[in-house]
């Protein structure tokens, strides 16, 4: 990407032009949440102005064009990851599409949804497969299916590095597993799973495969369809889109299947007072008043995602990424976190200082206005695999610069000199 096509993308975003602590704002947070381009500011703020109206009820003029827009907006983003209109299911973020999946198995388990949705009971006996990268999103909502269902939740492990150990894939994903759940691209590391691996093992034993792509639809091509997975989920916020608007994707034939999570109104054939007959996906799983707003606005990111090219930003990514985790292997006292630097990896990399608490590391480099997440990252197991409590991270997306990250890593360097040596 040329110095003058990142300065036209940069433009677009007007938050990117401030100075925060008598510095200009280096924004190395988009991991956590990604700003948003006029583009998409101005697609939200016009249907509130000419179209605002419920979608899927109403006759009136400005309920079609809202309701058009809204069903518009499920194409694009269909289409954006490789799958058919009725497979994606709006949610408010990625946590509400795996806690909705979730809660679908454990309605099925019940008995609910009749004996369509008998191939998803789980009973004791069947097992639950997550790693030890997991985001907690991707982890709590598998503790409590198991807890419900007396279900047992098994866990493929990390080495030192981070990285999963799969030698012993086949003892830990056998035929009593029902579900494995795990992330695409881990969000404290960086580094990119080996999904066909995992999906092959899972397809082998009839397991369900659940990807969370939260920092993978985000900054590369995805088409779930060719990854072969059941369900996914992702969220709006993190690839230009506001809050409030997130995707879970399920092959067709497996929605239509489930029980509902959320019941209410939109989400109905017939009601009467003793029972009720659900729509087909994904409607069956959009009750109530939806979001149409943030539903437009993610499209339109996708749209504007599109026109860069995805190709083009992973490799912008990549390339932020490897000198992120490279600058920060040079600096003495420095623990990078993940894969080794020059291995692939997205444009995450997260940090320890051993002696240096990360909140102190985050409030250094603030003062200097540099933007980073610090903490856990909700993913508590893998920082105490790890051995630390928490870590600093620096993540970088389509906007981001060579020059902000070497800022960061100057900001870095200065952190250690300020707060001295630490044992």
């Amino acid at each position: 990407m040329s110095a003058e096509e990142l300065a036209r993308i940069r433009a677009d975003f007007a938050v990117l032009d401030q100075q925060v602590n008598g510095h200009p704002l280096v924004y190395l947070d988009s991991g956590a949440t990604s700003q948003k381009p006029r583009q998409v500011l101005d697609v939200e703020r016009e249907y509130y102005e000419r179209h605002n109206s419920a979608v899927h009820r109403g006759a009136h003029t400005l309920a079609a064009l809202a309701t058009e827009a809204f069903e518009d907006a499920r194409a694009t983003v269909a289409r954006f990851v490789g799958a058919r209109e009725n497979e994606i299911v709006w949610t408010s973020n990625a946590t509400e599409a795996l806690n909705l999946l979730a809660y679908s198995f454990s309605n099925a388990s019940l008995g609910r949804g009749g004996e369509a949705s008998a191939r998803f009971r789980l009973t004791e006996g069947d097992e639950i497969v997550v790693t030890e990268q997991e985001h907690h999103a991707n982890l709590i909502p598998w503790q409590e299916l198991a807890a419900r269902t007396g279900a047992t939740l098994r866990f493929i492990p990390v080495d030192d590095t981070g990285a999963l150990a799969l030698d012993d894939l086949e003892s830990i994903i056998t035929e009593r597993a029902k579900i494995v759940a795990f992330t695409h691209v881990s969000n404290v590391l960086g580094s990119i799973n080996p999904v066909d691996v995992l999906v092959a093992r899972s397809r082998a034993v009839g397991a369900y495969v659940v990807l969370d792509a939260c920092q993978s639809v985000p900054h590369m091509a995805i088409d779930f369809a060719a990854l072969d997975v059941d369900f996914a989920a992702f969220s709006g916020h993190k690839m230009l889109a506001p809050t409030g608007i997130g995707v879970l994707y399920g092959r067709s034939e497996l929605l239509d299947a489930m029980p509902p999570f959320l019941t209410g109104g939109s989400m109905i054939t017939t009601v009467t007072m003793e029972k009720a007959d659900y729509l087909p996906a994904p409607q069956r799983f959009e009750a109530g008043t939806q979001r149409v707003s943030q539903a437009i606005a993610l499209a339109a990111a996708a749209d504007y995602l599109s026109a860069i090219g995805m190709d083009r930003i992973e490799s912008h990514e990549a390339a932020l990424g490897a000198r992120l985790a490279q600058g920060l292997a040079a600096i003495e006292g420095v623990r990078l976190l993940g894969p080794a630097a020059g291995t692939e990896r997205v444009g995450i990399a997260s940090f320890d200082i051993g002696g240096i608490h990360s909140h102190d590391v985050g409030q250094f480099l603030d003062d200097r206005g540099i933007a980073v997440r610090v903490g856990h990252h909700c993913a508590q197991p893998l920082h105490r695999r790890l051995g630390i409590t928490s870590s600093t991270r620096a993540s970088a997306y389509v906007y981001s610069t060579e020059a902000e990250v070497d800022v960061f890593l100057a900001g870095v360097a200065d952190t250690i000199t300020f707060f001295g040596p630490r044992s």
